[in-house]
């Protein structure tokens, strides 16, 4: 399961109908919730726009990423996916 939640950096992205558009452009078919106080932010304890987290089938995360996964040709998003396919190879 992908589950996004947008936090914004600015007041301007912190504008749900902006952020419908975008994700509606981008066609990310997955839930996003709009975490616009930054509650979910601070649980997790951010410091990085994005953070990517990979939990396995019992809710533990097992991998992060912090920062763009693609940032000048670091491949994150292959290693993510990597890690993804390692993940539902475990026994349940």
């Amino acid at each position: 399961m992908v589950l996004g939640v947008h936090t914004p950096e600015t007041k301007d992205e912190g504008v749900l109908e902006a952020v419908r558009q975008k994700v509606k452009e981008l066609g990310l078919l997955y839930p996003i919730a709009a975490d616009t106080l930054g509650a979910t932010w601070r649980v997790w304890a951010n410091q990085y726009w994005p953070s990517t987290y990979l939990l396995d089938r019992k809710g533990k995360v097992r991998y992060r990423w912090d920062g763009e996964l693609n940032w000048e040709e670091t491949k994150g998003e292959a290693q993510m996916r990597g890690l993804i396919r390692k993940l539902l190879a475990e026994k349940p």
